[in-house]
């Protein structure tokens, strides 16, 4: 399964390769996910449940950085298995451009692969699901950076006045 996709992100390109390299915002923009430790250098380890159609699993896998250009590319890629479900693996591909001083849009290239029960689904069934992982993901990502996109959904963000609200990535690095 392969997709790619692109958005426009309301931050300078070094706050949003800053973002998608931390654990913290690893850990709460990945559905699903429990546990995130590690470093870019050394590797995550995560640990990642998930329902697909009737299959429930939990995932404990790697996530490892490669081919980072800073602030300009780097890979994403992750391998996870989920007992008698099966496997998962996937690769993200993702290139940041500066649009304007402040503003970055991000494009990626995913690919993703599942084995043992979870192929027994139908490619129908894992394209849909793996689609909808990686917009939850990238969505969850620019929220954490901008803030979220209704204004009610963020009370505790600090604002001044004519400010847009920050996301909780920005306000903790100050950007």
């Amino acid at each position: 399964m392969q997709m790619s996709d692109s958005r426009e992100i309301e931050a300078p390109r070094e706050t949003v390769w800053a973002a998608i390299l931390n654990p913290d915002v690893l850990k709460e923009c990945v559905p699903g996910c429990t546990e995130l430790t590690g470093t870019p250098d050394e590797g995550f380890e995560a640990t990642v449940v998930q329902k697909v159609g009737p299959v429930k699993a939990t995932f404990k896998g790697q996530v490892t950085v490669s081919d980072r250009v800073e602030p300009e590319k780097v890979t994403l890629s992750g391998e996870g298995k989920g007992g008698a479900a099966g496997f998962a693996k996937g690769d993200a591909n993702v290139r940041l451009e500066e649009i304007e001083p402040g503003r970055t849009r991000l494009h990626y290239d995913v690919e993703a692969k599942v084995g043992g029960k979870l192929a027994q689904l139908g490619s129908r069934v894992i394209d849909g699901f793996a689609k909808k992982i990686a917009d939850q993901f990238f969505t969850r990502l620019q929220e954490a950076i901008e803030g979220p996109a209704e204004e009610s959904e963020a009370p505790e963000a600090e604002e001044t006045p004519g400010d847009k609200k920050k996301g909780w990535f920005k306000r903790m690095t100050g950007a």
